[in-house]
């Protein structure tokens, strides 16, 4: 049975995604430990270009992939590149400040990386197909990603000694791979679906590396319709979901994982349009939240263990905006333990 959080983190929780605007850490960093406190992240910072995003920092972490930047993005070469150089400066850096600044903390850490599904979707190979067309290639990449996972678990540990590591593995494309929706570098074709059984098991070899080195492994998929079945048996201790893009096809699904110790963390504050403002706001960001929980009959008091997150894209932003959005987030996560039950008000709302 897969190690559950109990309890997962402290009831009125928030935490990011990961991604924050900007390309300076240590300013990053402050924001969050002024934030979201009781459950801080290492913030990914984009805007320094590429080897900065998503997968440019996983293949930071594996040494047996020599990658390098082109004109359509991340492709495998001979050596290392210059781009893939970077990458490794910006994560050493990163890890660095943060060994700095989190010095003396205690508590969960969550830190992020490219899950090995979205990683094999956006990787080329040599001969301009994606690595997720090679099953070889997946293969390949599944088994380096999950060493690579344990090592910057382990890395993460040692750097911050008080604290406790919560991997988020992000998998945004894991649906278009599931569903055969994933189309070529040259947009002419779709790469054919692969199988769950094989999905599940990449998964659960990142979940079990993860678990080896101390670590908690999280599933963060920001889109409709996520496969929560699958990723509840690939033994993840919790998923990160964007709320306001679930509907009550998702609601059995959740529910069980929920009910199974899985935890959750809700993307519920809006990142591509203005947060509400004023004195109902975080109950007004909090309403997805709550009507989950009446569509499912989910017992009230589960509700204040939801940790609160922004939707994704937050890394467009401008810092002020990111700090509000945090902000707004972790008073939302207030309201889902102060008052669990308020649903007729957001009946009146909604």
């Amino acid at each position: 049975m897969p190690e559950r959080l109990d309890p997962p983190w402290p009831s009125g929780t928030a935490t990011g995604v990961g991604s924050l605007p900007g390309t300076d850490v240590r300013a990053a960093l402050g924001l969050v430990l002024d934030c979201v406190p009781d459950l801080p992240f290492l913030p990914e910072l984009p805007a320094r270009g590429p080897g900065a995003e998503m997968t440019g920092r996983a293949l930071a972490l594996v040494p047996d992939i020599a990658a390098a930047w082109g004109p359509s993005g991340w492709a495998v070469a001979d050596t290392r590149g210059r781009d893939l150089r970077r990458a490794e400066s910006y994560l050493d850096e990163d890890l660095d400040v943060a060994q700095e600044m989190l010095q003396g903390y205690e508590g969960l850490l969550k830190a992020q990386l490219c899950g090995p599904w979205t990683l094999a979707g956006t990787l080329e190979l040599r001969n301009g197909r994606r690595a997720l067309a090679d099953p070889g290639a997946v293969r390949d990449i599944g088994q380096a990603l999950a060493e690579a996972a344990a090592a910057h678990v382990a890395d993460v540990a040692k750097r911050v000694p008080g604290a406790r590591v919560l991997l988020q593995v992000d998998e945004p494309l894991l649906p278009a791979v599931l569903y055969g929706e994933l189309r070529s570098p040259s947009g002419m074709a779709t790469i054919a679906a692969v199988d769950e059984p094989v999905v599940e098991q990449a998964l659960a070899a990142t979940v079990s590396a993860c678990a080896a080195a101390g670590g908690v492994a999280v599933a963060h998929l920001c889109v409709a319709a996520p496969p929560v079945p699958l990723l509840t048996r690939a033994g993840f201790a919790a998923l990160s979901l964007d709320a306001t893009l679930l509907t009550s096809a998702d609601d059995d699904a959740v529910a069980e994982a929920v009910e199974a110790g899985v935890a959750l963390l809700l993307g519920l504050v809006p990142t591509t349009s203005p947060p509400p403002a004023g004195p109902d706001a975080a109950h007004e960001v909090a309403a997805p939240a709550r009507a989950l929980w009446r569509r499912t009959g989910l017992v009230s008091d589960l509700l204040g263990t939801v940790a609160v997150t922004p939707t994704c894209g937050l890394a467009s932003s401008g810092q002020d905006a990111a700090g509000t959005a945090l902000r707004l987030c972790r008073a939302a996560a207030r309201t889902l333990v102060d008052d669990p039950e308020e649903l007729a008000m957001d009946d009146q709302r909604g």
